[in-house]
């Protein structure tokens, strides 16, 4: 297989076992119930008290959890974004694009995937500088349009996903627009451009390498994430308790 090739399988498989690991907290949020029906009930319903804490099925959260707590205890596998950051590097990236780079799918693999880049984006606003929160937003529209000045091509495993005939969305086109002609749209091309090559299940990146990064660029908070009264920390606390029932 060719390095594209193993990429795009990898990323198949790791979204599979995202779906097989991570319990949701909303039935209809994949799609799995139609959200004008009842939630079915379990039989004994009434019965047994509901959970509002921490679940035993998942490994407990420090009461002051860091971004790497988050990395190592609730994110679905890392090895995707943990190679786009170490790729950016080798590429020469500054580390505003490194950090873009480790933190671009972060939604993907904690929260949900619809709308990835935008609520990646939402989740770390707080905590990052203006241009990596921009570049995580925007990623999510730049990747469905090629640009030939960087040697970035429409990936072919998106023609497998969506079909030939996949057009994106009129908000999408619309952001991609936006974004050309916006002074950080490097930023987030150089995203699609690490994050295309990225995976390769023969390499193995550790996330100690890149403490200093995050140390320099991400503002953690000394409450914990979640626990900070930030405009996003209701979304780290939802990724604490999945499956919290209220």
């Amino acid at each position: 297989m060719s390095t594209l090739q193993r990429a795009e399988a990898s990323e198949h498989a790791m979204a599979q076992e995202l779906d097989r690991i991570v319990v949701k907290s909303a039935i209809y949020v994949s799609g799995e119930h139609d959200p004008r029906q009842p939630v079915p009930r379990p039989p004994d319903a009434g019965r047994r008290y509901m959970m509002m804490g921490d679940d035993p099925r998942l490994p407990t959260m420090p009461d002051r959890p860091t971004l790497f707590d988050f990395f190592r205890l609730r994110l679905g596998p890392t090895q995707h974004p943990l190679q786009s950051a170490r790729l950016a590097l080798k590429n020469g990236a500054g580390e505003k694009v490194v950090l873009a780079c480790l933190l671009h799918d972060i939604a993907i693999a904690g929260f949900i995937r619809a709308d990835h880049g935008y609520w990646g984006a939402q989740l770390v606003e707080p905590y990052v500088d203006e241009e990596v929160s921009w570049a995580i937003r925007h990623h999510q529209a730049l990747r469905f349009f090629a640009d030939e000045s960087v040697g970035y091509q429409y990936p072919e495993m998106y023609v497998k996903l969506f079909g030939p005939d996949y057009v994106p969305e009129p908000y999408i086109q619309e952001a991609h627009r936006y974004a050309r002609n916006h002074r950080w749209y490097m930023t987030s091309r150089l995203i699609t451009v690490n994050d295309l090559y990225s995976f390769d299940t023969s390499i193995r990146v550790e996330l100690e390498e890149f403490t200093d990064v995050v140390g320099r660029n991400f503002k953690q908070p000394k409450e914990g994430l979640g626990f900070d009264a930030s405009p996003s920390a209701h979304m780290w606390r939802t990724m604490i308790w999945p499956t919290k029932y209220l």
